[in-house]
């Protein structure tokens, strides 16, 4: 953490949040940035089933005296709580000898406002311990864990190839290996608590009284709230993790892993930003005149407190086969046999983009094309599915045959060519129709022959 001693005294606090939060202490804010009357981050922390509030100090200085440690206990002593209370000194550098002993001082006589002092080489020991990382200046989260990007018992190539067994004409072992790369997202599953009560003249309007979990995209600078399906596939398998290590990433062609991007700070106040967004709401209420009145009612920052910011890593797998002329892609986010579809092109017909798991498709050995009914024909000679954008077409007196090639279409000539009439006419008859339609082809077919039509 060689930038720790580089970082501005806000950005040390931000950093303190994070490990704070990170070592398991609850309710974890920052006092306001200005006139802190020495309290900079307040937390609680529950000891033997009783809750006790705990008062940090933090200082971004090469040493700290005993003037800041007796200040924080009088600040300790004035804070409001009602419990037992504690304090805490953190800084990037040293403590006085004058400062430890006034700590040792307060120990030994019981005070009932108890001060531990944290100085720089503990400071690093514990952020690596918690798992933050320095990152080009920056202090940001480092995660070694993973949703499982496959299921072990079926591999990594079982999603396409189940797809695949969908397609009606075709063996996925006749094809080549699919191509597999993964991109490990990270996401962050940040839980709060929203309590906010709105007065007015006649009593209270609208309550908020909320916990919620968001499934944050944690891309640099672009965090995003995650699609519904997406956020139940991560909360859902938050407990089947694995560590994201060597035997993972060899299973595929291509690996792609990319940071986190912010401090849980920013994550948090950006989550605070968007809850107070997700839960104001305009009131329509009747005042004592029985006028109607409108109110905004939105929290604010204070009526929003983060309990939890989660890491994960979110497996982003893209898998692609090759069929013939084309290429198919099954892009999706994976949590081991669980998986959410962002690309399905095996379930989609290649001439008219018709999609879905619940249409029938057909696979054309011809060309390698996944098709529709619409777009799927029986070749004539091979008695095989083709499809229409490769099947060389004629029409023989009154119906289009479809061949594999020109080589299929000129051999089936021959065949008709020397066909009986009777048989000529059952080349034209729909499958649906009876025996006189049979006998009125024949009688057709017999004068196309005569040269009399």
């Amino acid at each position: 953490m060689a930038v720790l001693d580089d970082l501005s005294g806000f950005e040390f606090e931000d950093l303190m949040e994070d490990v704070f939060r990170n070592l398991g202490y609850e309710r974890v804010r920052q006092a306001a940035k200005t006139a802190d009357e020495g309290r900079d981050i307040l937390m609680e922390e529950v000891v033997n089933g009783t809750r006790r509030a705990v008062v940090v100090e933090c200082k971004h200085t090469e040493s700290v005296g005993r003037p800041v440690v007796q200040k924080l206990h009088s600040a300790i002593a004035t804070f409001e709580f009602d419990g037992p209370k504690r304090g805490m000194v953190v800084t990037t550098g040293r403590f006085t000898g004058p400062a430890e002993e006034y700590t040792a001082e307060l120990e030994r006589t019981g005070d009932p406002y108890p001060i531990e002092l944290v100085d720089g080489t503990d400071l690093r020991e514990i952020a690596e311990e918690v798992g933050l990382d320095l990152y080009n200046g920056r202090i940001e989260i480092l995660c070694d864990e993973t949703l499982r990007p496959f299921d072990p018992a079926g591999g990594v190539y079982r999603p396409v190839e189940t797809a695949l067994r969908d397609i009606e004409n075709l063996d996925p072992a006749t094809l080549p290996r699919p191509h597999a790369e993964v991109t490990f997202r990270p996401v962050v599953s940040v839980t709060a608590d929203a309590d906010a009560v709105f007065e007015t003249a006649v009593g209270v309007i609208h309550r908020v009284d909320d916990r919620t979990t968001l499934v944050v995209h944690a891309d640099r600078g672009h965090p995003e709230v995650a699609g519904g399906t997406v956020a139940r596939l991560v909360e859902n398998n938050s407990h089947a993790r694995v560590e994201l290590d060597d035997d993972l990433t060899e299973a595929f062609d291509a690996v792609t892993e990319r940071r986190f991007g912010q401090t849980e700070t920013e994550y948090k106040e950006w989550t605070v930003d968007r809850l107070r967004e997700r839960y104001a709401t305009t009131v329509t209420y009747t005042g004592d005149n029985n006028v109607t009145y409108e109110k905004t009612c939105e929290p604010n920052q204070s009526d929003i407190s983060v309990r939890s910011i989660d890491p994960v890593y979110l497996p982003q797998v893209r898998q692609t086969v090759d069929a013939g002329e084309y290429t198919y892609p099954l892009e999706y986010y994976a949590a081991g046999p669980s998986r959410v579809t962002v690309e399905d092109g095996i379930h989609r017909c290649v001439h008219c983009e018709t999609a879905g798991d619940d249409e029938t498709y057909t696979y054309c050995e011809n060309c390698g094309s996944i098709s529709c009914p619409s777009h799927t024909r029986t070749e004539r000679l091979e008695g095989e599915p083709v499809c229409t954008g490769c099947a060389v077409t004629e029409r023989f007196a009154l119906k289009t045959k479809y061949f594999y090639d020109e080589a299929n279409r000129d051999a089936f000539r021959e065949e008709y060519e020397a066909m009986p009439v009777h048989e000529k006419a059952r080349e034209n008859v729909p499958l649906a129709v009876g025996a006189v339609a049979t006998a009125l082809l024949a009688l057709v077919a017999l004068a196309v022959s005569a040269g009399l039509v």
